[in-house]
């Protein structure tokens, strides 16, 4: 029998890898892809055992993931990791308008369409699997990362939508994988390096994030939140005024910050 076949988006590096690397060594064929350029062809990943094909692909456009289901050559996608998403501080009124673009079109508009596109197919042989890359960021108002917090509100409102919708569809699973500041490229490409949270050391371990995800997918879980304090961040940003929220953001993603 052929082994079963997952896609990773956002595969490159940091929480994608590890999440590419977790489905190898559970069975998994690949096909991993991102918009930046892969270390080698097989991403690291074939010492696992997997059989990899690593795709360079602009994901924030419909050509782009039409590119990348292209690429899975009409096999079956038995799991989904929609990871994929980019990033950007400063002030928003001195962003240009085509980097702020760029995150929605990623982080939302891509990242919509791939969901539908596979889980149209999902849905219609009550069969497989799907975790989303949201994050804590969507339930604060992101003072000087405006754009990026905003786009994770949508993925983590869209998926609760989504898993309401396909509830019936008891053989799929929809999982939300909500982290908190991750050590990444994330806040480099983001131009956050200095600002306090992009230069904290003690940010999580991509692969702790990944394989809490993983875990909670193949568990049939709808949502986890990784790390025990971004547990606690989540429960208070339901508590805590908006205002007090953007404030607190300030302090954390304002450039200049990072020596404080």
């Amino acid at each position: 029998m052929a082994n079963k076949f997952a896609i990773v988006t956002g595969a490159s590096t940091g929480i994608g890898l590890e999440l590419a690397k977790l489905a190898a060594k559970d069975g998994y064929d690949l096909l991993v892809a991102a918009d930046t350029p892969f270390v080698d062809a097989s991403a690291g990943l074939k010492e696992a055992g997997a059989n990899v094909e690593t795709l360079e692909v602009d994901l924030s456009t419909f050509d782009g993931i039409d590119r990348l289901l292209a690429a899975a050559g009409g096999r079956q996608i038995d799991l989904l990791c929609a990871n994929a998403g980019h990033g950007l501080g400063h002030a928003f009124l001195d962003q240009q308008p085509s980097e702020w673009r760029h995150v929605i079109d990623t982080n939302v508009t891509g990242t919509t369409y791939l969901l539908q596109k596979v889980l149209k197919e999902m849905v219609a042989r009550d069969e497989g699997k799907v975790l989303v890359t949201g994050s804590i960021a969507g339930f604060i108002p992101g003072s000087f990362q405006a754009v990026y917090n905003a786009t994770k509100a949508f993925v983590d409102n869209f998926v609760s939508a989504l898993q309401n919708e396909i509830k019936d569809s008891k053989g799929v699973t929809l999982t939300n994988l909500m982290p908190g500041p991750v050590e990444t490229e994330f806040f480099h490409r983001g131009g956050m390096d200095d600002t306090s949270v992009g230069s904290n050391p003690n940010k999580s371990d991509p692969a702790d994030v990944a394989k809490d995800g993983y875990e909670a997918v193949m568990s049939g879980k709808a949502s986890i939140v990784s790390g025990w304090k971004n547990k606690i961040q989540q429960a208070a940003a339901g508590v805590i005024p908006n205002a007090v929220l953007a404030e607190q953001h300030r302090k954390m993603a304002e450039p200049g910050t990072a020596s404080e």
